[in-house]
């Protein structure tokens, strides 16, 4: 497929052949709703923890004795439902991240492509350079390629200078066409890419699937 190439002013320049693959494949929700809740997984850090009745430090003398006080009994002053005592089924630290397969990250990153795509949410844009680092110049090609506040930069390569210029910008998300993650793209209302990392993701997957990792569902 054929899409345009825009400058860093917003002005078309000329047209580029998308690999059908990538960007005009079938869409599959169900691999972008792994591929999304593995990544949110993955990035929970785990460390909520409570204290159980065993855990909690004081005497563990009972504290009146069984019959005859017309109160309820108590074994401990440790019970959860005493102020200050253990937590019953309260949270521990735990890992939750997991193995997702490759074939199913792949065909999840695909469909979000071509589903932004065919919405009209992918904008493919020369390539450019930011030689002072300054955020006031990438501020200034953002917004003549996007008025969303929530925008997605993919780059041609790892770039220091325009991801220093980049990191200040409040909803501006920079992904390396090789790293590219499912939660950012899918959540973005512009997609700005490179045109050099238009073209490796095309040549990405396609080595990968003569490497034998099959992007079918």
């Amino acid at each position: 497929m054929e899409t345009k190439v825009l400058s860093v002013d917003g002005k078309e320049l000329r047209t580029i052949e998308l690999n059908d693959s990538v960007f005009a494949c079938a869409v599959s929700d169900g691999s972008i709703y792994h591929a999304i809740r593995n990544e949110l997984a993955n990035a929970r850090q785990g460390t909520s923890s409570s204290k159980t009745r065993s855990e909690v430090e004081g005497s563990h003398k009972k504290p009146w004795r069984q019959k005859g006080t017309g109160r309820a009994r108590s074994g401990t002053r440790q019970s959860p439902v005493w102020v200050g005592g253990g937590v019953a089924f309260g949270p521990h630290p735990r890992d939750y991240s997991y193995r997702l397969p490759k074939k199913v990250k792949r065909h999840a990153i695909k469909s979000i492509l071509s589903q932004k795509t065919a919405e009209g949410c992918l904008k493919v844009v020369e390539d450019f350079s930011i030689e002072t680092g300054k955020t006031k110049e990438l501020v200034r090609i953002m917004t003549n390629l996007a008025a969303e506040k929530r925008s997605v930069l993919v780059l041609k390569d790892d770039d220091r200078m325009v991801k220093r210029a980049a990191a200040n910008i409040p909803g501006l998300t920079f992904l390396s066409y090789n790293r590219l993650c499912a939660h950012e793209l899918f959540y973005g209302k512009t997609i700005i890419m490179m045109e050099t990392a238009a073209t490796k993701l095309g040549d990405f997957f396609t080595k990968a699937r003569a490497e034998g990792v099959s992007d079918e569902s």
